[in-house]
């Protein structure tokens, strides 16, 4: 058994299935590293060395496919992407199709990491950095905003907020790593700095009662549907939201009666007559 370590980056891992496919390399004789499960009578196997006779030919689409799913975090990450890339290099082009049992783990992953990066321009929120805020050197953030996704997907899909951010420099954390655009090229780092992580959780919003008063009157309980919202808005993402603390008690609310009434009890409470749906 040949493992590797690519450290999770998609072009060492590129290389090293080169290398692999011109020797002809079966990938039931390759792992990486945090991959290979324990075998009492395995032996190492040394990578050949220099480029084999074997040349590789796979379409451009294909490369595009297992670099995206590089970002899928989960077993097999990257053993899954060159058994793939064999079949195809060897004629089998079933394997990048949702109909193949192994492209419809690559079009699954693929999915996964397409909702992840739609997760992070949905349910992020940047908050102003108060003036005088510590930073290294004078080009501090205006913004910044704490997130946490399932998969890598912050390199890229971070490039979303370019231009719409205006010439305003921003920072986005996350538990591993963390991007900083600083109003001219966007700096990604792999390994979150502690204080990066302490700016972008702690932040003072000066709006945030603001917004929370505003959130709790366009939540319309008639028409909460709490699978269907979930399916939306993961939970997982409701404790860094700022009206995350809100969600669950207006899901209460609107189960014992507000989901009746289609407004907020402060609303119904007002004197007036009611006016009741017509059968």
């Amino acid at each position: 058994m040949i493992c590797l370590e690519c450290d999770d980056l998609f072009e060492v891992w590129r290389q090293q299935a080169r290398w692999l496919l011109s020797h002809g390399i079966d990938p039931s004789r390759v792992s990486w590293q945090g991959e290979r499960e324990a075998d009492l009578f395995g032996s190492d196997e040394a990578l050949p060395d220099g480029l084999g006779p074997f040349q590789a030919r796979v379409p451009l689409a294909l490369l595009e496919q297992l670099r995206a799913a590089s970002q899928y975090c989960g077993e097999q990450r990257w053993s899954l992407l060159y058994e793939v890339l064999w079949r195809v290099s060897h004629g089998d082009r079933s394997a990048m199709l949702a109909g193949d049992q192994l492209g419809s783990e690559l079009q699954r992953r693929l999915k996964q990491v397409s909702r992840e990066a739609h997760h992070l321009h949905a349910f992020l929120r940047f908050v102003a950095v108060p003036p005088g805020t510590s930073w290294p050197d004078d080009n501090a953030p205006d913004y910044v905003a704490w997130h946490e996704p399932a998969h890598d997907i912050l390199a890229s899909a971070s490039t979303h907020f370019i231009g719409r951010m205006g010439r305003h420099r921003w920072l986005i954390a996350t538990p591993r790593d963390a991007v900083f655009y600083d109003a001219s090229r966007l700096i990604h780092l792999r390994q979150c700095p502690d204080a990066w992580q302490a700016l972008a959780r702690q932040p003072q919003d000066p709006e945030g009662a603001l917004w929370l008063t505003y959130y709790q009157n366009i939540f319309n309980p008639a028409r909460l549907n709490p699978k269907v919202m979930q399916g939306h808005l993961p939970a997982r993402f409701w404790k860094n939201l700022p009206e995350g603390p809100l969600i669950p008690e207006l899901i209460s609310q609107a189960r014992t009666g507000k989901q009746r009434d289609g407004q907020a009890s402060s609303v119904a409470a007002l004197p007036g007559k009611r006016i009741r749906p017509a059968n």
